[in-house]
């Protein structure tokens, strides 16, 4: 098993509602290092880098409620490592939908909202986090989000028990 680095989003919500202490914390508690962080007002541009698949996969007005919901407020991005890093992360986020998420995943604690309800009112899931979905994915987000001297290396005391 590999070390990976994998990008969290703390999303508007997330930063707006107060949870990114409790929200990081899950991924310390876990065994996941912070290897980079930083605040961001995204802009138009990078919300269509970001997510550039979204209108090929689910149509254009989905892209456009998520990148418009996206630059409503700061978002917290992170840099985690660990062993299995990208998917560690997302059994913690849970699923997208924060009403199928289960409970014990931050989703699944900390949100509330439905797909039935975000399509009705045509509006984002308020789902706090964003988290890479496969270690190619991961790698193209860190790149786009952090260069390299944004990110660091060092040990844990954790690390000298875990590894």
């Amino acid at each position: 098993m590999a070390l990976e680095r994998t990008l969290v989003l703390l999303k508007p919500d997330a930063v707006a509602r107060g949870l990114v202490g409790r929200i990081v914390q899950r991924f310390e508690d876990a065994g996941l290092k912070i290897v980079g962080t930083k605040m961001v007002q995204i802009d138009a541009d990078l919300a269509k880098k970001h997510y550039f698949d979204l209108e090929e996969r689910f149509g254009k007005s989905v892209f456009d409620v998520t990148a418009n919901f996206m630059q409503t407020g700061p978002v917290i991005a992170l840099v985690l490592e660990g062993v299995e890093a990208v998917a560690t992360v997302r059994r913690l986020v849970g699923v997208t939908f924060p009403n199928e998420a289960a409970p014990g995943t931050i989703r699944g604690d900390f949100a509330h909202t439905s797909k039935a309800y975000t399509e009705s009112k045509h509006t984002a899931a308020a789902n706090l986090v964003h988290a890479s979905g496969k270690p190619d994915e991961a790698k193209y987000e860190v790149d786009l989000w952090f260069d390299g001297s944004e990110l660091h290396d060092y040990q844990t005391v954790a690390e000298k028990f875990l590894f």
